[in-house]
C-alpha cells in the first residue's frame, strides 16, 4: 500500500512539474505561433545557402579577402569587469593583476602588432573604444599615421549595450561615433559591440546613425545584407573561431597551436574561395597577441597568407564597398 502511495505521490509531483513547465512555455509558444513558426528567429537577414549564391571576385581577381581587427580598448580601474588573465572570482577592486595586464596592450602590445602589420604591408581595421580617444590621444594619432580604419566599439570594455533601453542605447552609440569622428576626422562606418553584445534595437540604431557594417554576426563566410528599419546594414565575418581570446586565454593554446589554427582557417577558406569568394577576419587583442611570446606567430601566419595569389588584404569598408559593387 505504501508503494502505491509513493507511486501516486511521485506521479502527482511529476504532473505538477510538467504543468508548471507548460505554463512557463505557453507565452513563448504563443509568441512563436504569432511569428508563424515553432522557433523564434532573428529575422535580420534572408535565408541563403552559400552554394546558391551568385559567384563573384574581389578586386584584382582575388577570391579571399582578409581583414585584420585589433581591438583597442580601455577598462575602468574602479570596475572588476573586463578580460582576465587571472581569476577574480570575488570581484576585487582594484583588480590590479588584470587591469595592469590589459594596460600592457596599449602601452606595448599594440605597437608590437603594428610593427608586424607594417612589415607585412597590411592596414588594420581597429575596433576602438571611444574612451581611448580621450585617455590616449597619441595612440589614435599613431594609428591614423598608419592609415588604419576605425570602427565603433563602445565607450570602454567594462560595459556593453546589453539591457539598455532604446533611448539610452542611441545616446551611447551617438556619443561613441561622435567622439571617434572628432578624434580621427572620419565618422566610423563599422561597428563591433563590446563582447559582441547587442539589444533588439542595436542594428536599427546603428543604421540610422550611418553605420553600414557590423562584425557581431558570425553566421557566414561572406558579407550579407541585414534587415533594418531605415538605411542599410551589412554583416561582415569576424571569425570568432580564431579570435585570440578563446584560443589563448580560454583554451590555453600555445603559439604553435594558434598558428596552426589560423593557417587551417586560411587554407580551407582559400580552397573554398575558388568556388565562392570568402572573407577571413583575424581578431586580435594587444594584451594577448601583442605579448613577446605570441607576436611571432602572427608574423608567421601573415607570411603564410601572403604567399598565396588570390588574397586581398583590405579594411572593413573596402570589403563592404567591393561586395556592394559585386552585387549591384
Amino acid at each position: 500500500m505504501s508503494s502505491r502511495r509513493d507511486f501516486l505521490k511521485r506521479g502527482l509531483t511529476l504532473a505538477g512539474a510538467a504543468g508548471a513547465l507548460a505554463s512557463a512555455l505557453a507565452p513563448r509558444e504563443a509568441f512563436a505561433r504569432a511569428q508563424g513558426g515553432s522557433v523564434r528567429r532573428a529575422d535580420r537577414y534572408d535565408d541563403s545557402f552559400i552554394f546558391e549564391r551568385k559567384p563573384f571576385t574581389w578586386p584584382g581577381t582575388a577570391t579571399l579577402a582578409v581583414w585584420v581587427v585589433p581591438n583597442v580598448e580601455v577598462w575602468r580601474y574602479d570596475s572588476p569587469a573586463g578580460q582576465a588573465i587571472s581569476p577574480n572570482d570575488r570581484n576585487i577592486v582594484p583588480d590590479v593583476v588584470n587591469y595592469a595586464w590589459r594596460e600592457y596592450g596599449l602601452r606595448v602590445g599594440l605597437w608590437r602588432i603594428a610593427d608586424v602589420l607594417d612589415a607585412a604591408g597590411v592596414k588594420a581595421t581597429v575596433a576602438l573604444n571611444s574612451a581611448v580617444a580621450e585617455t590616449h590621444p597619441k595612440a589614435v594619432d599613431e594609428m591614423k599615421r598608419r592609415g588604419w580604419e576605425f570602427m565603433g566599439h563602445g565607450v570602454t570594455n567594462s560595459e556593453n549595450l546589453a539591457g539598455l533601453n532604446p533611448d539610452k542605447e542611441r545616446a551611447v552609440i551617438q556619443a561613441v561615433l561622435k567622439t571617434i569622428e572628432q578624434s580621427t576626422g572620419r565618422r566610423p562606418r563599422g561597428w563591433l559591440g563590446p563582447s559582441l553584445a547587442e539589444t533588439h534595437n542595436t542594428l536599427d540604431i546603428l543604421a540610422e546613425e550611418g553605420v553600414d557594417y557590423c562584425g557581431d554576426w558570425n553566421s557566414d563566410d561572406q558579407p550579407y545584407p541585414m534587415k533594418v528599419r531605415k538605411g542599410r546594414m551589412f554583416s561582415i565575418p569576424y571569425c570568432m573561431e580564431i579570435n585570440d581570446i578563446p584560443l589563448f586565454i580560454r583554451k590555453g593554446y600555445t603559439g604553435e597551436q594558434y598558428l596552426q589554427s589560423v593557417v587551417d582557417q586560411f587554407d580551407t577558406l582559400y580552397a573554398d574561395s575558388a568556388k565562392q569568394p570568402r572573407v577571413l577576419g583575424l581578431p586580435l587583442h594587444p594584451m594577448i597577441t601583442g605579448q613577446p611570446l605570441r607576436s611571432r606567430y602572427l608574423e608567421r601566419a601573415l607570411a603564410h597568407m601572403k604567399k598565396h595569389e588570390r588574397v586581398w588584404f583590405a579594411t572593413g569598408s573596402e570589403i563592404i564597398d567591393a561586395y556592394q559593387r559585386a552585387m549591384s
